[in-house]
Protein backbone atom coordinates (compact mmCIF):
# COMPACT_ATOMS: atom_id res chain seq x y z
CA UNK A 1 0.00 0.00 0.00
CA UNK A 2 2.72 2.60 1.08
CA UNK A 3 4.73 1.74 -2.60
CA UNK A 4 1.41 2.74 -4.33
CA UNK A 5 0.64 6.43 -2.15
CA UNK A 6 4.56 7.05 -3.05
CA UNK A 7 4.23 6.57 -6.37
CA UNK A 8 0.89 8.46 -6.75
CA UNK A 9 2.24 11.68 -4.84
CA UNK A 10 5.30 11.58 -7.43
CA UNK A 11 3.20 11.00 -10.19
CA UNK A 12 0.98 14.12 -9.00
CA UNK A 13 3.96 16.62 -7.87
CA UNK A 14 5.32 15.70 -11.71
CA UNK A 15 1.68 16.84 -13.16
CA UNK A 16 1.54 19.58 -11.14
CA UNK A 17 4.93 20.63 -12.52
CA UNK A 18 4.05 19.95 -16.55
CA UNK A 19 0.98 22.04 -16.36
CA UNK A 20 2.67 25.34 -16.51
CA UNK A 21 2.60 28.30 -16.54
CA UNK A 22 2.70 29.11 -19.68
CA UNK A 23 -1.23 28.40 -19.82
CA UNK A 24 -2.64 30.51 -17.13
CA UNK A 25 -0.67 33.26 -18.57
CA UNK A 26 -3.02 32.89 -21.59
CA UNK A 27 -5.49 33.87 -18.83
CA UNK A 28 -3.32 36.13 -17.57
CA UNK A 29 -3.05 38.39 -21.18
CA UNK A 30 -6.31 38.34 -21.19
CA UNK A 31 -8.36 39.02 -17.89
CA UNK A 32 -5.69 40.18 -15.67
CA UNK A 33 -3.33 39.22 -12.64
CA UNK A 34 -5.91 38.08 -10.59
CA UNK A 35 -7.26 36.30 -13.24
CA UNK A 36 -3.58 34.35 -13.40
CA UNK A 37 -3.80 33.83 -9.36
CA UNK A 38 -7.26 32.10 -10.05
CA UNK A 39 -5.98 29.96 -12.27
CA UNK A 40 -3.12 28.52 -10.90
CA UNK A 41 -5.19 27.92 -7.92
CA UNK A 42 -7.47 25.95 -9.74
CA UNK A 43 -4.48 23.63 -11.25
CA UNK A 44 -2.98 23.24 -7.85
CA UNK A 45 -6.64 22.08 -6.69
CA UNK A 46 -7.26 19.69 -9.29
CA UNK A 47 -4.33 17.68 -9.34
CA UNK A 48 -5.00 17.49 -5.24
CA UNK A 49 -7.96 16.11 -6.08
CA UNK A 50 -6.27 13.79 -8.84
CA UNK A 51 -4.19 12.61 -6.51
CA UNK A 52 -6.99 11.72 -3.55
CA UNK A 53 -9.37 10.68 -6.47
CA UNK A 54 -6.53 7.95 -7.68
CA UNK A 55 -6.12 7.13 -3.82
CA UNK A 56 -9.35 6.28 -3.42
CA UNK A 57 -9.25 3.93 -6.61
CA UNK A 58 -6.62 2.07 -5.21
CA UNK A 59 -8.28 1.97 -1.71
CA UNK A 60 -11.82 1.63 -3.11
CA UNK A 61 -10.45 -1.48 -5.55
CA UNK A 62 -9.05 -3.62 -2.78
CA UNK A 63 -12.40 -3.18 -1.23
CA UNK A 64 -13.73 -5.32 -4.40
CA UNK A 65 -10.53 -7.39 -4.95
CA UNK A 66 -10.26 -10.87 -6.92
CA UNK A 67 -8.51 -12.67 -4.67
CA UNK A 68 -7.43 -16.02 -6.74
CA UNK A 69 -4.11 -16.56 -8.59
CA UNK A 70 -4.58 -18.47 -12.11
CA UNK A 71 -3.59 -21.63 -12.23
CA UNK A 72 -3.10 -22.79 -15.83
CA UNK A 73 -2.68 -26.98 -17.00
CA UNK A 74 -2.80 -28.53 -20.14
CA UNK A 75 -4.56 -30.96 -21.05
CA UNK A 76 -3.71 -33.61 -24.36
CA UNK A 77 -6.27 -35.26 -26.78
CA UNK A 78 -4.59 -37.01 -29.21
CA UNK A 79 -4.49 -36.01 -32.31
CA UNK A 80 -6.49 -32.77 -32.39
CA UNK A 81 -5.12 -30.34 -34.70
CA UNK A 82 -4.52 -26.56 -33.80
CA UNK A 83 -6.57 -24.08 -34.92
CA UNK A 84 -7.33 -20.48 -34.59
CA UNK A 85 -9.65 -17.49 -35.10
CA UNK A 86 -12.84 -19.63 -35.16
CA UNK A 87 -15.89 -19.69 -34.24
CA UNK A 88 -16.79 -22.24 -31.18
CA UNK A 89 -20.21 -22.78 -29.26
CA UNK A 90 -21.00 -25.70 -26.73
CA UNK A 91 -23.90 -27.51 -25.63
CA UNK A 92 -23.91 -30.55 -23.17
CA UNK A 93 -20.47 -30.67 -22.56
CA UNK A 94 -19.28 -31.07 -26.18
CA UNK A 95 -18.06 -27.93 -27.90
CA UNK A 96 -18.54 -26.88 -31.85
CA UNK A 97 -15.95 -25.48 -33.37
CA UNK A 98 -15.95 -24.33 -36.91
CA UNK A 99 -13.55 -22.20 -39.29
CA UNK A 100 -10.38 -20.83 -38.43
CA UNK A 101 -6.49 -21.59 -39.67
CA UNK A 102 -4.34 -24.51 -39.26
CA UNK A 103 -1.36 -21.93 -39.38
CA UNK A 104 0.38 -19.60 -37.82
CA UNK A 105 0.41 -15.63 -38.27
CA UNK A 106 -0.30 -14.41 -41.30
CA UNK A 107 3.21 -14.07 -43.70
CA UNK A 108 3.95 -10.24 -44.99
CA UNK A 109 4.31 -11.55 -48.56
CA UNK A 110 0.55 -10.81 -50.34
CA UNK A 111 1.28 -14.59 -52.49
CA UNK A 112 2.03 -16.02 -49.26
CA UNK A 113 -0.52 -14.88 -46.78
CA UNK A 114 -3.62 -16.67 -45.47
CA UNK A 115 -2.68 -19.96 -48.35
CA UNK A 116 -6.15 -21.88 -48.95
CA UNK A 117 -4.24 -25.21 -47.85
CA UNK A 118 -4.34 -23.89 -44.22
CA UNK A 119 -8.09 -23.17 -43.99
CA UNK A 120 -9.95 -25.31 -41.58
CA UNK A 121 -12.18 -27.51 -43.88
CA UNK A 122 -13.59 -29.12 -41.36
CA UNK A 123 -16.27 -29.11 -38.29
CA UNK A 124 -15.19 -30.18 -34.63
CA UNK A 125 -17.27 -31.56 -32.17
CA UNK A 126 -14.77 -31.88 -28.58
CA UNK A 127 -15.91 -33.75 -26.07
CA UNK A 128 -13.67 -32.80 -23.38
CA UNK A 129 -14.59 -35.01 -20.04
CA UNK A 130 -13.54 -37.98 -22.46
CA UNK A 131 -10.53 -36.55 -24.38
CA UNK A 132 -12.26 -37.53 -27.70
CA UNK A 133 -12.90 -35.57 -31.16
CA UNK A 134 -15.63 -35.71 -34.28
CA UNK A 135 -15.57 -33.52 -37.71
CA UNK A 136 -17.52 -33.73 -40.75
CA UNK A 137 -16.19 -31.86 -43.69
CA UNK A 138 -17.98 -28.48 -44.61
CA UNK A 139 -17.77 -29.17 -48.52
CA UNK A 140 -21.68 -30.88 -48.78
CA UNK A 141 -22.78 -27.65 -47.89
CA UNK A 142 -22.20 -26.22 -51.22
CA UNK A 143 -19.91 -23.42 -51.94
CA UNK A 144 -21.59 -20.23 -50.49
CA UNK A 145 -21.99 -22.09 -47.22
CA UNK A 146 -18.40 -24.15 -47.22
CA UNK A 147 -16.44 -20.81 -48.55
CA UNK A 148 -17.38 -18.91 -45.63
CA UNK A 149 -17.79 -21.54 -42.68
CA UNK A 150 -13.66 -22.06 -43.38
CA UNK A 151 -12.69 -18.36 -43.04
CA UNK A 152 -11.04 -16.68 -40.20
CA UNK A 153 -12.27 -14.23 -37.95
CA UNK A 154 -15.54 -14.49 -38.24
CA UNK A 155 -18.22 -12.77 -36.13
CA UNK A 156 -20.39 -14.99 -34.20
CA UNK A 157 -22.52 -15.82 -31.09
CA UNK A 158 -24.08 -18.36 -29.05
CA UNK A 159 -27.72 -17.61 -28.12
CA UNK A 160 -29.32 -20.59 -26.39
CA UNK A 161 -28.94 -23.55 -28.72
CA UNK A 162 -28.49 -21.47 -31.76
CA UNK A 163 -24.91 -20.26 -33.16
CA UNK A 164 -24.95 -17.03 -35.28
CA UNK A 165 -22.35 -16.29 -37.38
CA UNK A 166 -21.46 -13.11 -39.78
CA UNK A 167 -18.98 -12.56 -42.63
CA UNK A 168 -15.32 -13.87 -41.95
CA UNK A 169 -11.93 -13.52 -44.63
CA UNK A 170 -10.87 -16.18 -46.68
CA UNK A 171 -10.34 -17.53 -50.01
CA UNK A 172 -13.31 -17.71 -52.20
CA UNK A 173 -13.18 -20.34 -55.22
CA UNK A 174 -16.14 -18.35 -56.72
CA UNK A 175 -15.04 -15.23 -56.65
CA UNK A 176 -11.03 -16.16 -57.36
CA UNK A 177 -9.88 -14.18 -54.54
CA UNK A 178 -9.97 -13.67 -50.95
CA UNK A 179 -12.66 -11.63 -49.51
CA UNK A 180 -14.99 -10.82 -46.96
CA UNK A 181 -18.21 -13.15 -46.95
CA UNK A 182 -21.38 -11.22 -46.55
CA UNK A 183 -23.45 -14.18 -44.88
CA UNK A 184 -25.26 -14.34 -41.69
CA UNK A 185 -25.75 -18.24 -40.81
CA UNK A 186 -28.10 -19.90 -38.11
CA UNK A 187 -26.66 -23.10 -36.59
CA UNK A 188 -28.40 -25.95 -34.40
CA UNK A 189 -26.04 -26.34 -32.18
CA UNK A 190 -27.25 -29.81 -30.76
CA UNK A 191 -28.64 -31.06 -34.17
CA UNK A 192 -25.30 -30.40 -35.99
CA UNK A 193 -23.19 -32.29 -32.60
CA UNK A 194 -24.93 -35.48 -33.33
CA UNK A 195 -24.99 -34.91 -36.85
CA UNK A 196 -21.23 -35.19 -36.58
CA UNK A 197 -20.83 -37.52 -33.76
CA UNK A 198 -22.56 -39.82 -35.70
CA UNK A 199 -21.51 -39.11 -39.18
CA UNK A 200 -25.53 -37.93 -40.68
CA UNK A 201 -25.86 -35.28 -42.97
CA UNK A 202 -24.93 -31.60 -41.51
CA UNK A 203 -26.97 -29.99 -44.74
CA UNK A 204 -30.32 -29.67 -42.07
CA UNK A 205 -28.58 -27.72 -39.49
CA UNK A 206 -28.05 -24.09 -41.53
CA UNK A 207 -29.65 -21.58 -42.37
CA UNK A 208 -28.20 -18.28 -44.57
CA UNK A 209 -29.20 -14.41 -45.60
CA UNK A 210 -26.85 -12.44 -47.28
CA UNK A 211 -26.62 -8.81 -47.49
CA UNK A 212 -23.96 -6.55 -47.44
CA UNK A 213 -24.12 -5.43 -43.41
CA UNK A 214 -22.55 -8.55 -42.96
CA UNK A 215 -19.48 -8.25 -45.30
CA UNK A 216 -17.44 -7.95 -42.19
CA UNK A 217 -14.53 -9.38 -40.76
CA UNK A 218 -12.42 -9.03 -37.11
CA UNK A 219 -15.18 -7.93 -35.78
CA UNK A 220 -17.98 -9.48 -33.00
CA UNK A 221 -21.17 -10.23 -32.29
CA UNK A 222 -23.43 -9.58 -29.31
CA UNK A 223 -26.73 -9.44 -27.94
CA UNK A 224 -28.16 -7.15 -25.76
CA UNK A 225 -31.80 -8.28 -24.95
CA UNK A 226 -33.30 -9.20 -27.91
CA UNK A 227 -31.51 -7.14 -30.28
CA UNK A 228 -27.88 -8.00 -31.88
CA UNK A 229 -25.28 -6.15 -32.40
CA UNK A 230 -22.29 -6.44 -35.04
CA UNK A 231 -19.60 -4.23 -33.07
CA UNK A 232 -16.78 -3.03 -35.23
CA UNK A 233 -14.52 -5.32 -37.89
CA UNK A 234 -13.67 -4.27 -41.55
CA UNK A 235 -14.20 -5.16 -45.19
CA UNK A 236 -11.22 -6.85 -46.56
CA UNK A 237 -11.24 -8.25 -49.97
CA UNK A 238 -7.38 -9.32 -51.72
CA UNK A 239 -4.37 -10.39 -51.10
CA UNK A 240 -2.58 -8.52 -47.29
CA UNK A 241 0.73 -6.89 -47.48
CA UNK A 242 2.45 -4.86 -44.79
CA UNK A 243 2.80 -1.07 -47.25
CA UNK A 244 -0.47 -0.38 -48.47
CA UNK A 245 0.30 -1.62 -51.62
CA UNK A 246 -2.54 -2.24 -53.92
CA UNK A 247 -3.21 -5.35 -53.49
CA UNK A 248 -6.19 -5.13 -51.34
CA UNK A 249 -8.88 -2.90 -50.13
CA UNK A 250 -10.29 -1.98 -46.72
CA UNK A 251 -12.85 -0.70 -45.56
CA UNK A 252 -13.64 -0.16 -41.24
CA UNK A 253 -17.30 -0.81 -40.31
CA UNK A 254 -16.62 2.46 -37.66
CA UNK A 255 -19.68 0.95 -36.30
CA UNK A 256 -21.86 -1.00 -34.07
CA UNK A 257 -24.71 -2.61 -36.31
CA UNK A 258 -27.90 -3.13 -34.51
CA UNK A 259 -30.68 -5.24 -35.67
CA UNK A 260 -32.98 -8.17 -35.11
CA UNK A 261 -33.17 -11.95 -35.99
CA UNK A 262 -36.31 -14.20 -37.01
CA UNK A 263 -35.04 -17.55 -37.25
CA UNK A 264 -38.44 -19.13 -36.72
CA UNK A 265 -39.03 -20.81 -40.29
CA UNK A 266 -37.14 -22.39 -42.99
CA UNK A 267 -35.83 -18.85 -44.18
CA UNK A 268 -33.62 -16.95 -42.11
CA UNK A 269 -34.03 -13.03 -41.92
CA UNK A 270 -33.13 -10.34 -40.00
CA UNK A 271 -35.51 -6.86 -38.82
CA UNK A 272 -34.54 -3.24 -37.45
CA UNK A 273 -31.49 -3.20 -38.99
CA UNK A 274 -29.55 0.40 -37.22
CA UNK A 275 -26.16 0.96 -37.56
CA UNK A 276 -24.32 3.41 -35.10
CA UNK A 277 -21.46 5.44 -36.74
CA UNK A 278 -18.37 6.95 -35.03
CA UNK A 279 -15.62 7.06 -36.99
CA UNK A 280 -13.26 8.41 -33.79
CA UNK A 281 -14.10 5.59 -31.20
CA UNK A 282 -15.62 2.72 -33.24
CA UNK A 283 -12.57 2.53 -35.55
CA UNK A 284 -11.81 -1.66 -33.97
CA UNK A 285 -11.02 -4.30 -34.93
CA UNK A 286 -9.39 -8.03 -33.50
CA UNK A 287 -10.39 -6.68 -30.16
CA UNK A 288 -11.55 -8.09 -27.37
CA UNK A 289 -15.95 -7.83 -26.71
CA UNK A 290 -16.15 -8.55 -23.07
CA UNK A 291 -20.01 -8.84 -21.33
CA UNK A 292 -20.65 -6.68 -18.56
CA UNK A 293 -22.90 -6.04 -15.73
CA UNK A 294 -22.38 -2.49 -14.89
CA UNK A 295 -22.56 -0.56 -11.57
CA UNK A 296 -26.25 0.46 -12.21
CA UNK A 297 -27.20 -3.46 -12.79
CA UNK A 298 -27.30 -2.65 -16.55
CA UNK A 299 -26.48 -5.00 -19.01
CA UNK A 300 -23.79 -4.72 -22.28
CA UNK A 301 -20.45 -4.94 -23.49
CA UNK A 302 -16.95 -3.25 -23.64
CA UNK A 303 -14.95 -2.98 -26.04
CA UNK A 304 -10.79 -3.84 -24.83
CA UNK A 305 -8.34 -1.74 -26.85
CA UNK A 306 -8.31 -2.98 -30.52
CA UNK A 307 -6.75 -2.02 -33.67
CA UNK A 308 -6.04 0.36 -35.30
CA UNK A 309 -5.85 4.27 -34.71
CA UNK A 310 -6.82 7.02 -37.51
CA UNK A 311 -2.84 8.37 -37.52
CA UNK A 312 -0.78 5.33 -36.59
CA UNK A 313 -0.41 1.84 -36.72
CA UNK A 314 -0.93 1.21 -33.19
CA UNK A 315 -3.88 -0.48 -30.90
CA UNK A 316 -6.52 1.69 -28.80
CA UNK A 317 -5.56 1.69 -25.40
CA UNK A 318 -8.87 3.03 -23.96
CA UNK A 319 -12.51 0.76 -23.69
CA UNK A 320 -15.67 1.88 -25.51
CA UNK A 321 -19.00 0.62 -23.01
CA UNK A 322 -22.12 -0.67 -24.91
CA UNK A 323 -25.45 -0.22 -23.58
CA UNK A 324 -29.08 -0.04 -25.33
CA UNK A 325 -28.80 3.91 -24.71
CA UNK A 326 -25.65 3.77 -27.04
CA UNK A 327 -21.56 3.54 -26.50
CA UNK A 328 -19.47 5.53 -24.03
CA UNK A 329 -15.60 6.18 -24.78
CA UNK A 330 -13.92 5.68 -21.35
CA UNK A 331 -10.98 7.65 -22.26
CA UNK A 332 -9.85 8.60 -18.76
CA UNK A 333 -8.37 5.04 -18.41
CA UNK A 334 -5.89 3.32 -20.25
CA UNK A 335 -5.67 -0.48 -20.52
CA UNK A 336 -1.75 -1.63 -21.19
CA UNK A 337 -1.27 -5.47 -20.87
CA UNK A 338 -4.00 -6.85 -23.44
CA UNK A 339 -4.50 -5.24 -26.97
CA UNK A 340 -5.38 -8.02 -29.56
CA UNK A 341 -8.04 -11.02 -29.06
CA UNK A 342 -7.33 -13.39 -27.23
CA UNK A 343 -8.91 -15.52 -24.34
CA UNK A 344 -10.76 -13.83 -22.01
CA UNK A 345 -13.63 -14.17 -19.51
CA UNK A 346 -15.28 -12.18 -16.52
CA UNK A 347 -16.83 -11.92 -13.66
CA UNK A 348 -19.19 -10.48 -11.43
CA UNK A 349 -19.96 -9.86 -7.74
CA UNK A 350 -23.36 -8.94 -6.91
CA UNK A 351 -22.21 -7.97 -2.98
CA UNK A 352 -19.71 -5.08 -4.21
CA UNK A 353 -21.16 -4.67 -7.36
CA UNK A 354 -17.80 -5.24 -9.40
CA UNK A 355 -16.85 -6.79 -12.61
CA UNK A 356 -13.61 -8.40 -13.34
CA UNK A 357 -12.00 -9.32 -16.73
CA UNK A 358 -9.59 -11.49 -17.26
CA UNK A 359 -7.19 -11.29 -20.01
CA UNK A 360 -4.85 -14.47 -20.79
CA UNK A 361 -1.58 -13.85 -23.20
CA UNK A 362 -1.92 -12.45 -26.68
CA UNK A 363 -0.42 -9.46 -28.58
CA UNK A 364 0.34 -6.25 -26.74
CA UNK A 365 1.94 -2.93 -27.10
CA UNK A 366 3.32 -3.33 -23.47
CA UNK A 367 4.71 -5.92 -21.52
CA UNK A 368 7.07 -6.31 -18.51
CA UNK A 369 10.38 -7.46 -18.18
CA UNK A 370 12.44 -7.74 -15.09
CA UNK A 371 9.63 -5.69 -13.18
CA UNK A 372 9.32 -2.68 -15.55
CA UNK A 373 6.57 -2.06 -18.35
CA UNK A 374 8.45 -2.43 -21.27
CA UNK A 375 6.23 -0.32 -24.57
CA UNK A 376 6.77 -1.86 -27.91
CA UNK A 377 5.79 -0.13 -30.91
CA UNK A 378 6.26 -3.34 -33.16
CA UNK A 379 3.33 -4.88 -30.97
CA UNK A 380 4.79 -7.87 -30.05
CA UNK A 381 3.23 -11.53 -28.72
CA UNK A 382 3.51 -11.32 -24.88
CA UNK A 383 2.83 -13.96 -22.15
CA UNK A 384 0.82 -11.85 -19.58
CA UNK A 385 -2.36 -12.81 -17.70
CA UNK A 386 -4.05 -9.49 -16.81
CA UNK A 387 -7.06 -8.31 -15.06
CA UNK A 388 -9.55 -5.32 -15.74
CA UNK A 389 -11.52 -4.02 -12.55
CA UNK A 390 -15.14 -1.94 -12.66
CA UNK A 391 -15.61 -0.56 -8.95
CA UNK A 392 -19.03 0.01 -7.74
CA UNK A 393 -18.52 3.73 -8.74
CA UNK A 394 -17.49 2.54 -12.02
CA UNK A 395 -13.79 3.37 -12.16
CA UNK A 396 -11.76 0.86 -14.20
CA UNK A 397 -7.99 -0.45 -12.80
CA UNK A 398 -5.64 -2.84 -14.29
CA UNK A 399 -3.49 -5.55 -12.65
CA UNK A 400 -1.42 -7.70 -13.56
CA UNK A 401 -0.80 -11.03 -12.46
CA UNK A 402 2.28 -13.09 -11.22
CA UNK A 403 1.24 -16.22 -12.55
CA UNK A 404 1.85 -16.16 -16.88
CA UNK A 405 0.68 -18.18 -19.94
CA UNK A 406 3.44 -21.04 -19.97
CA UNK A 407 4.96 -19.21 -23.43
CA UNK A 408 3.70 -16.89 -26.23
CA UNK A 409 -0.08 -17.97 -26.41
CA UNK A 410 -3.30 -16.78 -26.40
CA UNK A 411 -3.53 -14.91 -29.02
CA UNK A 412 -6.58 -15.45 -31.18
CA UNK A 413 -7.30 -17.99 -28.65
CA UNK A 414 -11.06 -18.49 -27.45
CA UNK A 415 -11.71 -19.37 -22.90
CA UNK A 416 -14.71 -21.76 -23.33
CA UNK A 417 -16.25 -21.72 -20.00
CA UNK A 418 -17.35 -24.45 -17.66
CA UNK A 419 -20.74 -25.05 -17.74
CA UNK A 420 -21.09 -26.10 -14.30
CA UNK A 421 -19.56 -22.57 -12.80
CA UNK A 422 -22.53 -20.72 -11.95
CA UNK A 423 -23.10 -17.92 -14.54
CA UNK A 424 -25.58 -15.65 -16.39
CA UNK A 425 -26.94 -15.88 -19.84
CA UNK A 426 -24.16 -13.64 -21.31
CA UNK A 427 -21.58 -16.08 -20.03
CA UNK A 428 -20.03 -13.56 -16.97
CA UNK A 429 -19.58 -16.09 -13.90
CA UNK A 430 -21.46 -15.61 -10.62
CA UNK A 431 -18.12 -14.80 -8.25
CA UNK A 432 -20.62 -14.38 -5.40
CA UNK A 433 -21.58 -18.08 -5.62
CA UNK A 434 -17.69 -19.27 -5.18
CA UNK A 435 -17.85 -21.54 -1.91
CA UNK A 436 -14.41 -23.16 -2.54
CA UNK A 437 -10.85 -22.19 -2.85
CA UNK A 438 -10.63 -24.29 -5.97
CA UNK A 439 -12.52 -23.46 -9.21
CA UNK A 440 -12.46 -24.65 -12.58
CA UNK A 441 -13.55 -21.83 -14.37
CA UNK A 442 -13.08 -22.98 -18.12
CA UNK A 443 -10.27 -23.91 -20.94
CA UNK A 444 -8.53 -22.10 -23.56
CA UNK A 445 -8.63 -23.89 -26.69
CA UNK A 446 -5.77 -23.42 -29.34
CA UNK A 447 -4.65 -19.83 -30.51
CA UNK A 448 -1.49 -18.82 -31.85
CA UNK A 449 1.96 -19.66 -30.66
CA UNK A 450 5.20 -18.28 -31.09
CA UNK A 451 8.62 -19.03 -30.20
CA UNK A 452 9.66 -15.35 -30.15
CA UNK A 453 7.72 -11.94 -29.48
CA UNK A 454 8.12 -10.23 -32.90
CA UNK A 455 8.10 -12.78 -35.34
CA UNK A 456 6.34 -10.88 -37.44
CA UNK A 457 8.02 -7.24 -37.47
CA UNK A 458 11.00 -9.57 -37.92
CA UNK A 459 9.27 -11.58 -41.04
CA UNK A 460 9.68 -14.80 -39.24
CA UNK A 461 6.17 -15.86 -39.11
CA UNK A 462 7.20 -19.74 -39.86
CA UNK A 463 8.36 -19.48 -36.27
CA UNK A 464 4.55 -19.66 -34.97
CA UNK A 465 2.14 -22.15 -35.56
CA UNK A 466 -1.45 -22.96 -34.74
CA UNK A 467 -1.69 -24.15 -30.96
CA UNK A 468 -3.50 -27.97 -30.46
CA UNK A 469 -2.77 -27.15 -26.70
CA UNK A 470 -6.04 -26.99 -24.69
CA UNK A 471 -5.47 -25.66 -21.06
CA UNK A 472 -7.93 -26.02 -17.99
CA UNK A 473 -8.24 -22.71 -16.28
CA UNK A 474 -8.58 -22.98 -12.36
CA UNK A 475 -8.85 -19.99 -10.20
CA UNK A 476 -7.39 -20.68 -6.54
CA UNK A 477 -7.79 -18.61 -3.28
CA UNK A 478 -5.26 -16.51 -2.56
CA UNK A 479 -4.39 -13.25 -0.24
CA UNK A 480 -0.69 -13.33 -0.77
CA UNK A 481 -0.86 -10.32 -3.01
CA UNK A 482 0.07 -11.73 -6.36
CA UNK A 483 -0.87 -9.09 -8.23
CA UNK A 484 0.01 -5.29 -9.67
CA UNK A 485 -1.94 -2.47 -9.91
CA UNK A 486 -1.06 -0.12 -12.88
CA UNK A 487 -1.58 2.97 -13.54
CA UNK A 488 -3.85 3.78 -16.19
CA UNK A 489 -4.96 7.05 -15.48
CA UNK A 490 -4.89 9.55 -18.28
CA UNK A 491 -3.49 12.66 -17.11
CA UNK A 492 -4.29 14.94 -20.47
CA UNK A 493 -7.04 16.81 -21.34
CA UNK A 494 -8.14 20.30 -23.17
CA UNK A 495 -10.09 23.54 -22.43
CA UNK A 496 -12.05 24.58 -25.30
CA UNK A 497 -13.36 28.17 -25.73
CA UNK A 498 -15.70 29.73 -27.20
CA UNK A 499 -18.83 27.64 -25.90
CA UNK A 500 -20.83 27.23 -27.82
CA UNK A 501 -18.58 28.21 -30.63
CA UNK A 502 -19.53 29.51 -34.36
CA UNK A 503 -16.48 29.05 -37.27
CA UNK A 504 -13.46 28.94 -34.86
CA UNK A 505 -12.10 26.88 -32.05
CA UNK A 506 -9.29 27.62 -29.64
CA UNK A 507 -8.16 24.36 -27.93
CA UNK A 508 -5.67 24.78 -24.92
CA UNK A 509 -4.19 21.62 -24.11
CA UNK A 510 -3.89 21.52 -19.76
CA UNK A 511 -0.49 19.57 -19.70
CA UNK A 512 2.27 21.08 -22.43
CA UNK A 513 4.40 17.43 -21.92
CA UNK A 514 3.51 16.07 -25.29
CA UNK A 515 5.25 15.34 -28.68
CA UNK A 516 2.40 15.35 -30.70
CA UNK A 517 -1.46 15.76 -30.71
CA UNK A 518 -3.96 15.20 -33.61
CA UNK A 519 -7.60 16.35 -33.51
CA UNK A 520 -10.76 14.82 -35.01
CA UNK A 521 -14.10 16.24 -35.53
CA UNK A 522 -17.07 14.31 -35.83
CA UNK A 523 -20.73 15.23 -36.10
CA UNK A 524 -23.58 13.53 -34.24
CA UNK A 525 -24.26 11.75 -37.01
CA UNK A 526 -20.62 9.94 -36.90
CA UNK A 527 -19.15 12.18 -40.19
CA UNK A 528 -15.57 13.00 -39.80
CA UNK A 529 -16.10 16.80 -41.03
CA UNK A 530 -12.24 17.37 -39.81
CA UNK A 531 -8.95 16.58 -38.91
CA UNK A 532 -5.19 17.67 -38.58
CA UNK A 533 -2.68 18.52 -35.87
CA UNK A 534 -2.15 20.99 -32.99
CA UNK A 535 0.93 22.29 -34.03
CA UNK A 536 2.98 25.52 -33.33
CA UNK A 537 1.74 27.76 -36.17
CA UNK A 538 -1.84 27.14 -35.34
CA UNK A 539 -0.94 28.21 -31.42
CA UNK A 540 -2.65 31.69 -30.79
CA UNK A 541 -3.07 33.77 -27.56
CA UNK A 542 -6.60 31.84 -26.70
CA UNK A 543 -4.81 28.52 -27.44
CA UNK A 544 -4.65 26.40 -30.74
CA UNK A 545 -6.49 27.87 -33.38
CA UNK A 546 -8.88 25.35 -35.25
CA UNK A 547 -11.05 27.04 -37.95
CA UNK A 548 -13.94 25.05 -38.66
CA UNK A 549 -13.90 24.40 -42.48
CA UNK A 550 -16.98 24.63 -44.61
CA UNK A 551 -19.02 22.87 -41.26
CA UNK A 552 -22.15 23.51 -41.98
CA UNK A 553 -24.60 25.33 -38.46
CA UNK A 554 -25.41 21.72 -36.54
CA UNK A 555 -26.50 21.71 -33.23
CA UNK A 556 -23.59 19.37 -31.85
CA UNK A 557 -20.14 18.53 -33.09
CA UNK A 558 -17.04 15.90 -31.25
CA UNK A 559 -14.05 16.88 -30.57
CA UNK A 560 -11.16 14.37 -30.07
CA UNK A 561 -7.68 15.05 -29.23
CA UNK A 562 -4.71 12.51 -29.59
CA UNK A 563 -1.62 12.82 -27.32
CA UNK A 564 1.34 10.97 -28.24
CA UNK A 565 -1.19 7.93 -30.27
CA UNK A 566 -1.77 7.23 -26.44
CA UNK A 567 -4.31 9.15 -24.72
CA UNK A 568 -7.34 10.20 -25.74
CA UNK A 569 -10.36 12.95 -24.73
CA UNK A 570 -13.67 14.19 -26.42
CA UNK A 571 -15.28 17.17 -25.60
CA UNK A 572 -18.78 17.97 -26.99
CA UNK A 573 -19.50 21.08 -28.56
CA UNK A 574 -22.21 23.27 -29.52
CA UNK A 575 -22.24 24.90 -33.00
CA UNK A 576 -24.09 27.90 -33.62
CA UNK A 577 -24.52 30.76 -36.26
Amino acid sequence: MQYYVLKLIFTSRVYVFIFRVGYCNISYRKYGFKNLILCLIYIQMKHILLFFSALFLHIGSNAQSFDYKVNITPVSISNLPGLHSYAFAQSNGKWLVIGGRKDGIHARQPFNTFPQAQSNTDIYVIDIATKQFWTASVTPLGSALAEQLQSTNMNFHQDNDTLYIIGGYGYSTTATDHITFNNLISVDIPGLIQAVMTSSSITPYFKKVADPAFAVTGGHLAKIADTFYLVGGHKFDGRYNPMGNPTYTQTYTNQIRKFGIDNSGSQLSFTAYTPITDPVHLRRRDYNLVPQIFPDGAEGYTISSGVFQQNVDLPFLYPVDITTKGHVPQTSFNQYLSNYHSATTSFYDSNSKSMHMLFFGGISQYYYQNGNRIKDDDVPFVNTISRVTRTSNGNLAEYRFADSMPSFKGASAEFILNEGVAHYESGIIKQHLFNKDTILIGHILGGISSSSANPFANNQTSNTSADNTIYEVRLIKSTSGNVELLNGTNPYDVEVYPVPAKRDLYVTPLNENYRTAYYFITDINGRMLQKGELTDNRLARKGYHIELDNIASTSTLFLTVAFDDVFFTTKKISLID
